[in-house]
């Protein structure tokens, strides 16, 4: 195995064993479903994304159904990872471009959310996705890797890049999402 490959091999290992940790944690977890309001309230968009993660609030069933999960959350950054199947094929033979946009819109609109108060929502408005290289199954994993660029009180905006653990870039996207107040569990506002 020359260096590069070695290299890859070594990345594609430590991904599938944050993916395996990751799984365990949401496995062991509450499971799949929608957060009620009141497990909510009062948490930041970051607090939020990191009980997603531990497994203390359910996970959406839509990313178990694309085979893709979050792997990793910080203030303005969500990562993604995602297993390309047989199942997301095209008539052609590649991974359909619906999957590529799921997989970037999910982690683009979690890296949005990592900034959000307590008591403040968003909504992906504007979703705009680059494909630049055909996936087929024999890509093992892909990762999107959101940044959020801005995020005001009324406007959010962040780009993401979905890659193979060999460096390859398959696509790149944007979003802008509008920033809202939510409505609280009890009815006033917060």
């Amino acid at each position: 195995m020359s260096s590069t490959s070695d290299t890859h091999h070594r990345t594609l290992e430590a991904w599938l064993a944050q993916e395996k940790a990751v799984r365990m944690r949401m496995d062991a977890g509450v499971g799949p479903g929608v957060a009620r309001p009141e497990q909510v309230a009062g948490k930041t968009g970051l607090e939020v994304m990191q009980g997603l993660l531990a497994g203390e609030l359910p996970h959406a069933h839509m990313a178990k159904t694309l085979d893709f999960m979050m792997i990793e959350v910080g203030p303005g950054l969500a990562i993604f990872q995602g297993t390309p199947g047989e199942q997301h094929l095209n008539p052609l033979g590649t991974v359909h471009g619906g999957w590529f946009a799921s997989v970037l819109d999910s982690a683009l609109g979690c890296a949005v959310h990592t900034l959000m108060p307590p008591g403040r929502g968003y909504t992906t408005a504007d979703l705009s996705v680059k494909l630049v290289k055909a996936i087929t199954p024999k890509v093992q994993r892909v990762r999107a890797v959101a940044k959020v660029l801005h995020c005001g009180r009324q406007l959010a905006t962040a780009e993401a890049q979905l890659v193979g653990p060999d460096g390859t870039l398959y696509a790149h996207a944007s979003t802008a999402c509008l920033v809202f107040e939510m409505p609280s569990p009890t009815g006033n506002k917060p």
